[in-house]
């Protein structure tokens, strides 16, 4: 009998969303992920959890239907994660033109009918507060609902969810060797150490590494995908409220400007053709010059390449919103499915498909990623103001930006977190601003975290703020945890 029922190589969106869902039915499942997870190209999302306004000038309309719908789930069982905005998108007078904008919203705002969310509205950037930090010669926008997402919490939250219903979630464990027959036996290098494990069926999820896993680890051919660099910057906070800004840009390309950690603006997305190691992808000169000018075009500050404070990048399927999700059918082995790209929005609904593929292998049972949270999302999206002030009712010790980075992170699981504790000094040593000890221990021993790394940039994104006296102090204090 194998070991597991799926194994799954790759900690990403993808690997994560598979490893909850499958789980939830009661499959035996194991993750491997040789970093961190959300380490690869989740680490360079766009941060949006959208229908994607774009796509219907593509033509995308059942795609952006779809995805509209994810939306609203997403929200849903992860309103801590996913947070509604109004997204702002100014009227320039050398773009699309006014009527065009207005009619592809008019179909936006049909598509998601059944959406909570408020409907599409015309600003007059001349006397609403949403054009203040904006050019003086932009006078109209079109405003409407979508939301925006910690994409990297999400990966983690799939799979502590994951890890709660009997997965076995593996960070630092790399997958060298892999041979098929009736079963799948793997060779994987687990944080130093060797170890085999047999599997009735095999997910290959590592992203822009799906080539070279299935080339040098599989030995089989690779599916064939081309791969795109994505490149985001952040830089000092640009505008005041929570609007997210919506920029056509010279391109066709749209450009977004939103509000990221409380004192900073994330501008992306740059895209360019990428074909070398995935590991080796970051955000170049030209990419931050792109982003600059994209913005610089329309707010009144002008940013510069010395303004950037952080870049990221990392590598994503071109062409491939909806994702390739591929089953490798030989007679009498063991199955391969191969998960490449594809939008955040639709990652919950991409596990679905994934397992659908595999549903004459194993008796599945319906899946309820859709209706059951993700771990702290029991409480309702609009309540997430209410989320704060109970907290700090209860921890009265509590700022308010302390309180709502808290609820944005853990949501009703902060109580794992703060349990008893009457004052700060009883959440252990401090790094930074009000990152504790007993926060640190428990991304530990609860979301897989390993190093300074994985919690200043993808558990959280505190790095932006962090001493690197803090940062030192909170390596050693890992160490010994």
């Amino acid at each position: 009998m194998a070991d597991v029922d799926i194994a799954i190589i790759g900690g990403g969106l993808n690997g994560a969303s598979v490893a909850r869902d499958a789980a939830g039915r009661g499959l035996r499942v194991a993750l491997f992920e040789q970093n961190d997870l959300g380490s690869g190209g989740t680490a360079a999302a766009p941060h949006l959890m959208h229908g994607n306004f774009i796509d219907l000038e593509r033509g995308n309309a059942l795609r952006v239907r779809a995805a509209l719908a994810e939306r609203d789930i997403a929200l849903r069982i992860a309103p801590h994660l996913v947070r509604p905005a109004r997204f702002v998108l100014p009227v320039h007078s050398e773009e699309r033109p006014p009527a065009m904008l207005r009619g592809g919203l008019f179909v936006y705002s049909l598509l998601a009918a059944r959406s909570p969310l408020p409907r599409s509205e015309v600003l007059d950037l001349t006397i609403d507060e949403a054009g203040h930090s904006l050019k003086r010669s932009l006078g109209l926008a079109l405003a409407y609902s979508d939301c925006t997402v910690d994409e990297t919490r999400l990966v983690v939250l799939n799979a502590a969810d994951a890890a709660a219903r009997g997965a076995a979630i593996r960070t630092g464990a790399r997958c060298v060797w892999a041979e098929r027959s009736g079963t799948w036996r793997l060779a994987v290098v687990n944080r130093g150490r060797r170890e085999t494990v047999t599997a009735r069926a095999l997910v290959n999820a590592s992203g822009a590494w799906a080539r070279q896993v299935a080339e040098t680890v599989l030995h089989l051919p690779a599916v064939q995908a081309s791969f795109v660099k994505v490149s985001q910057i952040v830089v000092r906070r640009m505008f005041d409220g929570d609007n997210v800004y919506v920029l056509q840009n010279d391109d066709r390309r749209m450009v977004y400007a939103i509000p990221y950690h409380r004192d900073f603006t994330l501008i992306g997305t740059s895209e360019r053709s990428f074909a070398g190691d995935p590991a080796m992808a970051s955000a170049s000169a030209d990419d931050i010059a792109y982003l600059c000018a994209a913005a610089s075009r329309y707010f009144r500050v002008r940013i510069e390449g010395a303004d950037v404070m952080h870049a990221m990048a990392g590598c994503d399927a071109t062409g491939h919103r909806n994702g390739i999700v591929k089953r490798d059918r030989k007679s009498g082995k063991a199955p391969l499915l191969t998960m490449i790209g594809g939008a955040t929005t639709t990652a919950r609904r991409r596990a679905e498909i994934a397992l659908a593929q595999l549903a004459s292998f194993f008796e599945l049972p319906p899946s309820r990623t859709a209706s059951e949270p993700l771990p702290g999302g029991d409480f309702g999206w609009d309540t997430f103001g209410d989320q704060v002030d109970t907290a700090r009712q209860r921890w009265t010790f509590l700022s308010e930006r302390h309180a709502q980075r808290l609820i944005a992170s853990y949501g009703t699981r902060i109580e794992r977190i703060l349990g008893a504790a009457k004052s700060m000094d009883d959440l252990g040593p401090r790094f930074g601003d009000d990152l504790t000890g007993v926060e640190v221990r428990y991304l530990m021993t609860e979301e897989f975290a390993r190093f300074a790394d994985d919690i200043v940039w993808r558990r959280s994104k505190l790095g932006l703020t962090m001493s690197r006296q803090d940062r030192e102090a909170l390596e050693t204090f890992m160490a010994t945890a």
